[in-house]
């Protein structure tokens, strides 16, 4: 539509592929919405789309002024450019003409202290500021995202109906819900998407063994993960996964994933997930093992060489041999569990994140609700959210998801097959980084006594940085070569 005759409900400026959908769903949902872009084409191709999409409430307009004073007031000004500098500058070009009261709403991938900066920024105009993590890519943006807004609760209060109406929909509600004070939407997505990484290492690691120990076909593996899409592992990742494996190549014979060419790129979020991590001294070797493989990936020319080197040192790759006496059919079993007892692991990390992060800011967040905004939308959305989201219903102290009564039954009635995977891979040569890292971490959380005793008595050592003692009160210091010295005299002695 053209002119407005009456005021926008709400506003929305940065019109790339996102932002356009995300402007066309919350005017297929009946709220009118003016968009604006820097770049006036864009305005246009919104407003063209809008009409060919059902001739939408969608209008357009071209200066940051004429934008804003066409909403109506408090005014909602949704944001989505470029993480970084061009969110400052927007929010400069926006916020002149804005009112106390009146609210932006930051849509991109934020660092959570930029979100909380601006937060204290825009307040001393009298502004409300939302950092809102979504999910789903174009398609999400388009038919339903999952929504994750933090920040002001008033600034959430004044779009709440609008959200819940483009967010998607699941059994239980819209996947939205006021995530928290501060920068914790932003955080929360950060985390979304380091789990998200993890997910995917996972499930190329299950190609990786099913293709070359178990010999499958592409034919075979699109089969596999529909199938297994069919049951406990029912998500979007699997579902793209079949549909991957079924493409045939256009510009040449065979399979398209057969031609891609295997360094993984990345936006930052996953380092920026393993990075908190290890500022909250929380263990996440899942996610972190992710982006190992994506930083190894990159190494293309080196991996290759390394190859030739390797084999010229005399070097057998050993799937052949191993794939010859294979029993098909339980590998393809064992794999599903693996992937499935490695994905909870991987799940875990990031809810112990969260839960580290949620402590330190005072933010009280609510995991159970952030299982349940993961449910439909989101890249992450599975089946199996539904039953973390139960997990911490039960016990919101959940010290882990691998403890709780259901998941623990799941992890040790898999753990066989998870062994045999890993062991058969490691034989193999081929790496299972993100599997190994989730059974060790499994293995190491399970233990109730671990060789740390032994880390502590050498940093006694040499550093004299004192150990505690199982058997008594209070934090101890031994001269240790002093006293092995004494001890091989005496030895010395008695031969």
């Amino acid at each position: 539509m053209e002119a407005s005759p009456a005021l926008s409900r709400i506003g929305l400026a940065g019109l790339a592929v996102m932002g356009q959908n995300l402007a066309l769903n919350v005017a297929e949902k009946g709220f009118p919405i003016s968009v604006y872009n820097r770049t006036t084409s864009k305005v246009d191709e919104t407003v063209l789309r809008s009409q060919d999409e059902g001739q939408l409430p969608l209008f357009g307009h071209y200066s940051p002024r004429d934008f804003v004073l066409s909403i109506q007031r408090p005014r909602s000004v949704v944001i989505l450019v470029k993480a970084g500098s061009p969110v400052d500058q927007t929010i400069a070009a926006l916020s002149d003409h804005m009112e106390p009261g009146d609210c932006i709403i930051d849509g991109g991938n934020e660092w959570y202290e930029n979100t909380e900066r601006r937060i204290q920024e825009v307040s001393n105009k009298g502004l409300l500021y939302l950092g809102m993590g979504v999910s789903g890519g174009e398609e999400g943006a388009r038919n339903g995202p999952s929504l994750m807004p933090g920040g002001s609760h008033q600034a959430y209060s004044n779009i709440k109906d609008i959200l819940e109406n483009v967010a998607a929909q699941v059994e239980d509600g819209p996947c939205v819900t006021y995530i928290g004070e501060g920068g914790s939407g932003n955080f929360v997505k950060m985390v979304h998407n380091g789990i998200e990484y993890g997910d995917m290492q996972l499930i190329s690691e299950a190609y990786d063994v099913l293709k070359h120990v178990g010999g499958l076909s592409n034919d075979e593996l699109a089969e596999i993960f529909a199938e297994w899409n069919r049951g406990e592992l029912e998500s979007f990742l699997i579902e793209i996964t079949s549909d991957i494996f079924r493409v045939k190549d256009e510009l040449g014979d065979g399979y398209l994933v057969d031609k891609i060419l295997d360094k993984t790129g990345m936006k930052g979020t996953g380092k920026w997930t393993v990075q908190q991590a290890a500022e909250l001294s929380v263990a996440a070797p899942t996610i972190a093992a992710s982006l190992d493989c994506r930083y190894l990936s990159g190494l293309k020319e080196e991996r290759e060489n390394a190859a030739g080197v390797l084999r010229e040192a005399g070097l057998k790759e050993e799937f052949g041999s191993l794939a010859k006496g294979i029993d098909k059919k339980r590998l393809i079993d064992d794999v599903r569990q693996a992937l499935y007892a490695s994905k909870i692991c991987s799940y875990a990390q990031g809810m112990n994140l969260l839960r580290a992060k949620s402590v330190e800011k005072g933010w009280n967040l609510n995991f159970g609700e952030l299982a349940r905004i993961w449910k439909g939308g989101c890249i992450i959305r599975a089946v199996f959210l539904d039953r973390i989201k139960k997990a911490y219903q039960r016990n919101p102290n959940l010290a882990s998801l691998v403890v709780d009564p259901e998941f623990a039954k799941e992890m040790v009635q898999r753990q066989a097959a998870w062994r045999r995977v890993v062991g058969l891979a490691i034989s193999a040569g081929i790496s299972t980084p993100g599997m190994c890292a989730s059974l060790a971490y499994f293995d190491t959380y399970r233990r109730a006594r671990l060789p740390a005793n032994l880390v502590q008595a050498q940093r006694d050592l040499f550093g004299a940085h004192t150990y505690e003692r199982i058997d008594r009160p209070g934090s101890f210091h031994t001269e240790w070569t002093k006293l092995a010295r004494k001890s091989n005299a005496g030895v010395g002695a008695l031969n």
